[in-house]
């Protein structure tokens, strides 16, 4: 990716401008910003012994054990003198970045931490905590497809996605609306944790909220390798930092980079050895250093993704396809050494067709390629031949793999979360916005072919109870029961719920409506799903593909309003499947009341005993106008679940403060508690809020694992201390009692 690596991964300074230069002018320029060694320069000497940083000093004293959610004696708790009290700068955790083992010379910029991966441990990590996540990877499975022309068990995509730059980079969210808030999982298999630079780290541990999103959904995540080309900072010597032995000829940083994905609950590294000067014995050793990574990672699951640029003589030739001189990296003699490999943009039609039967021979899936497609500079309007990777007329010739389709974000002048859900939506639903039913587009050639119509997608809907608000991980505000308990715009991406994979599947013999995910009221989190427009015939809104098995007992509830036109409401469940891919789904209909006009939020509740036995294979809504107005209808919430219901989660317990700083009436702080107890009810999540002292409740934060940052709460009049509740939320969201600390002001 020599020729694409942008500078907001490669510089601390990168800016959304220069996101959007093409891969050409990039080309030709190198990082700035940080400092960086000239691969020229004489070997490094090796970095002193580690000693406690501005955070580790957070590790330092009493609770230092629950912070790191490890067991054990506080790091550095021996070390004399005492620590400095910690600033408001040193408590906001990061998502983690390394070298491999030597530092860069001179001084690192503004924020940036220098770390040695082969130095890191859990006990000595102050963030850890804060960046493990905890939503086990969801088994999923393939529905029939909406479109026609979608395909099961053929390509799949990979998706390179920068969330942030590499230093700086929140662990769990941050107080804006404006982030690439991924909600298409249904079509993606792997997501790239994408960064890294020179001047900051090369090595990048994903932060939580998007792997607790990913996994919710079925999704593996891989951290990244990222060996910068010289032409951005790139130093040999790293790469021989990372395929060096031990004295027993163990590979060090192999069993590293395993510890850190199994400590912070990811699946696997996408390894990119991009710098040139090597030669053929380091090329053997970096495919000896795969193997020993593979080997201790796959009893885990981990896997592994190498990208086409070194290749057996050492040095760096990106051959847009997978042959003799990369092939040992994906599968040697001795068997396979990547799990799969992504191949350069070079790639042509003829390459790819050579790579794909290639990988046949020698006993692997076509489809464990990736293509690479760049949507970093164009998004939909790239210049792809399709035909090359997912010909309509015959099998896919391999996989692909996104690089930086948050462009739907970027490219954006409103950057609002409404602006970019439907921007997201045509990328990879099309132009249509439905995958049903796509907008016209050529039979060949290089129009955008959205993954909804080549990609069959996949769901996690399994077993009750089930429940989705249509929260996205960010907005505007956050709403409990249709009320606003925080004003403040936020993201985390691990409250996102299961939404519908599909979006958005209508079916009407009248004028199709508007269907989108809206921020301007939501029943619970921060969005809803709306429906506006005419309705000159009744409208079914295709929701969730699922494998729920129905009981007696088993209620499906859907909380809805009206905002203008009065409207019927059913809710539709699918007992068997379509007959073929596109073809129409077969809904059982239940009434769920009417809407009025204006009438707020509203709960309707219909009995599935009637199809006890049965599985529900997909989730619908019709809606149907009662009179000739134009309609504005919200659906807030659905469930589906076994009643009756009364359990709440257990709260958490052992909640304190862990690390606080104050200053101008504002307190940094970090919480800490213990999970709930449960067994199988395990919380879905945790809300953390403020109590003031008039006893109003106003939400802070939420995440799945069991340590937050609160950044800058505001002392409330002239109270003596701030009251903090941590509730635990199950799956339908019913909340546990609080648990209960306090900051001294």
């Amino acid at each position: 990716m020599a020729e694409i690596d942008a500078p907001d991964e490669t510089d601390a300074t990168g800016t959304p401008d220069e996101n959007r230069e093409n891969r050409e002018t990039r080309a030709a320029r190198v990082t700035r910003g940080t400092p960086v060694t000239d691969s020229g320069a004489a070997p490094r000497t090796p970095p002193a012994p580690l000693r406690p940083s501005r955070r580790a000093v957070l590790a330092a004293g009493a609770g230092a054990a629950a912070l790191l959610g490890a067991a054990g004696q506080a790091p550095y708790a021996s070390a004399a003198p005492a620590p400095a009290a910690p600033t408001p700068a040193d408590l906001a955790p990061y998502a983690s970045y390394w070298f491999p083992d030597s530092l860069p010379a001179g001084t690192p910029g503004p924020g940036i931490v220098w770390r040695s991966l082969l130095r890191w441990s859990p006990e000595r990590d102050p963030d850890l905590a804060h960046n493990t996540a905890t939503v086990p990877l969801a088994p999923r499975f393939t529905p029939v497809p909406a479109h026609r022309d979608a395909r099961a068990g053929q390509a799949r995509i990979s998706s390179l996605v920068s969330f942030g730059p590499t230093a700086g980079n929140p662990s769990q969210g941050s107080a804006t609306a404006d982030y690439y808030a991924l909600t298409h999982w249904a079509y993606i298999d792997e997501l790239v944790f994408w960064g890294g630079s020179a001047g900051e780290g090369i090595v990048l541990a994903p932060n939580a909220p998007v792997v607790d999103a990913a996994h919710r959904n079925g999704v593996r995540v891989l951290g990244n390798v990222f060996l910068p080309p010289v032409a951005y900072g790139g130093d040999l010597q790293w790469t021989r930092d990372l395929v060096q032995r031990d004295a027993l000829g163990r590979f060090p940083l192999a069993d590293k980079l395993v510890q850190v994905a199994r400590t912070y609950g990811f699946d696997g590294w996408f390894v990119n050895a991009e710098t040139d000067g090597g030669d053929s014995a380091l090329a053997a050793r970096m495919r000896e250093f795969l193997r020993a990574l593979r080997a201790a990672g796959e009893p885990h699951g981990l896997r592994i993704t190498w990208y086409d640029a070194m290749n057996t003589t050492g040095r760096v030739g990106w051959q847009g396809a997978l042959n003799q001189l990369n092939q040992e990296f994906f599968e040697d003699r001795a068997g396979k050494v990547a799990d799969t490999m992504f191949v350069d943009f070079r790639w042509t039609a003829q390459t790819l067709a050579a790579s794909g039967a290639l990988a046949e021979r020698i006993g692997r899936s076509r489809h464990e390629l990736w293509a690479a497609v760049d949507t970093e500079s164009r998004g939909w309007d790239s210049a792809v031949p399709w035909d090359a990777i997912i010909p309509r007329d015959r099998e896919h010739v391999v996989s692909y793999g996104f690089y930086r389709p948050e462009w739907t974000r970027n490219h954006l002048t409103d950057r609002s979360p409404g602006a970019f859900h439907l921007a997201d939506d045509r990328f990879w639903t099309g132009e249509s916005l439905d995958p049903a039913r796509p907008a016209p587009a050529p039979g060949t050639g290089t129009g955008w072919r959205a993954p909804a119509t080549a990609v069959a997608d996949r769901s996690t809907v399994t077993g009750l109870p089930f429940a989705c608000s249509f929260n996205t991980g960010h907005g505007l505000r956050w709403y409990e029961n249709g009320t606003v308990v925080s004003d403040t715009p936020w993201n985390h991406l691990g409250l996102q719920d299961r939404l519908p994979g599909r979006r958005w599947a209508v079916d009407t013999a009248g004028e199709r409506p508007s269907v989108t995910l809206d921020f301007a009221d939501a029943w619970r989190g921060g969005s809803s799903l709306l429906v506006t427009g005419a309705l000159t015939a009744p409208v079914v809104v295709g929701l969730h593909s699922t494998r729920l098995p129905l009981t007696r007992g088993s209620v499906l509830e859907l909380v809805h309003a009206g905002g203008s036109g009065p409207v019927a409401v059913e809710v539709g469940v699918a007992t068997r499947e379509p007959a073929a891919p596109g073809e129409p789904v077969p809904y059982t209909w239940l009434a769920a009341g009417n809407t009025e006009r204006g009438q707020g939020w509203r709960t309707a509740r219909a009995g599935l005993g009637p199809l006890a036995g049965q599985t529900a294979y997909a989730l619908a809504v019709r809606i149907t106008a009662l009179d000739t107005a134009p309609v504005v209808w919200r659906l807030g919430a659905l469930s589906v679940h076994d009643a009756p219901r009364t359990r709440r989660p257990a709260p958490p317990t052992a909640l304190g403060v862990v690390a606080s700083a104050r200053r101008d009436g504002k307190a940094w702080l970090r919480l800490s508690w213990r999970a709930s107890a449960g067994g199988e009810r395990r919380p879905r999540h945790y809300e953390v809020s403020r109590v003031l002292p008039d006893g109003t409740r106003r939400f802070l934060g939420g995440t799945c694992g069991t340590a937050l940052y609160l950044p800058a709460v505001p002392r409330a009049g002239r109270e003596r201390a701030a009251a903090f509740e941590v509730r635990a939320v199950d799956e339908l969201y019913a909340a546990s009692a609080p648990a209960r600390t306090t900051l001294a002001w």
